[in-house]
């Protein structure tokens, strides 16, 4: 097994952490099949004990996912909804061994909370946590590229559901319906919305990730998009983007190569905040016009929505031409 060592220096001192790439072929890439949560995912809190971390994993239980524990160092040892609390994800992981973990920690220690996760190979790592500094999230993506166990979402993220039963973040619970449409959004209000369209008009969801809007994302819509185009319970596909930057033309690129070129392609809408004068998005950054982004996504043979209330019923009409509806 190789190992790989990273060196990076904290605001106190200098570490060096090891991570896991076990074989030379294999890379971060090889995590993007760690984001298929199901009912039977055990899942992990960071940062359990707080309002934040107890709200969300209240509602998570509620929802049927498989809740197995939490970290909070200055609580070890003690029981918080019904869940055991550690001090730390070593002992958590020795004890529970998660498939997953939701984090909501406090900007300043998010980044080593991420990387303590990595560091004891969690499959899906789900940072809800805004403003982490960027200098932070730098070190955790160089963390997440030199290894090949873990998959991050986030930071900055509604997180990761699936409707049949396994909820990791702040998504609203009740507007998801168990269905066929995989959803990848940059926005967590249009996640939201999103969701709700599909639910409304009947097709449902198979697996939804808010990837976040932050400059540094652990996954992006293309990572999304690999694993939808392969899922057999994903029929349809829902991709929302927002002005700057160029993920959305990267997962464009994609859906021409992989999905265009099927003989039945897998229907998709997608929808970019800040174009067609959309309320949605403040524009920054001076790049990733939403003309380009727009343009990109009608050539892999996407239906671009004008506006987010018609993504459902542009997305039925489409199932309907396919004979998936």
């Amino acid at each position: 097994m190789l190992r790989r060592t990273l060196f990076f220096a904290s605001k106190s001192s200098v570490g060096r952490r090891t991570f896991v790439s076990s074989a030379s072929r294999r890379s971060y890439e090889d995590t993007i099949r760690n984001l298929l949560i199901h009912k039977d995912t055990k899942v992990l809190c960071q940062g359990f004990t707080g309002k934040t971390g107890t709200f969300h994993v209240k509602e998570a239980l509620e929802y049927g996912t498989r809740m197995v524990g939490g970290v909070s160092p200055k609580k070890a040892g003690q029981i918080h909804l019904g869940l055991p609390v550690f001090g730390s994800v070593r002992e958590a992981v020795r004890d529970t061994q998660p498939d997953a973990t939701v984090l909501y920690v406090p900007p300043p220690s998010a980044a080593d909370a991420i990387i303590e996760a990595i560091e004891n190979e969690i499959g899906l790592i789900v940072c809800i946590t805004e403003g982490i500094p960027q200098q932070d999230e730098i070190k955790v993506i160089n963390a997440l590229k030199s290894q090949s166990k873990s998959r991050l979402v986030g930071p900055n993220c509604p997180g990761v559901i699936n409707p049949l039963g396994c909820k990791m973040g702040i998504q609203p619970g009740h507007i998801h319906k168990p269905g066929k449409i995989g959803i990848v959004s940059r926005s967590g209000t249009l996640t939201y919305e999103a969701v709700n369209q599909t639910t409304l008009v009947g097709l449902g969801q198979s697996l939804c990730v808010g990837i976040g809007g932050d400059p540094f994302p652990g996954t992006q819509h293309v990572d999304v998009l690999k694993v939808f185009l392969d899922d057999p319970n994903t029929e349809g596909i829902v991709i929302i983007g927002e002005i700057g930057g160029s993920m959305e033309e990267e997962a464009a690129e994609y859906l021409e190569r992989y999905n265009k070129t099927r003989a039945k392609p897998k229907p998709v809408v997608g929808f970019i905040a800040g174009a067609h004068g959309s309320r949605w998005c403040i524009i920054s950054g001076g790049k990733g016009a939403a003309s380009d982004k727009v343009a990109a996504l009608e050539r892999a043979g996407a239906i671009v929505s004008d506006s987010p209330a018609k993504i459902g019923s542009l997305l039925l009409k489409e199932m309907q031409i396919a004979g998936l509806a």
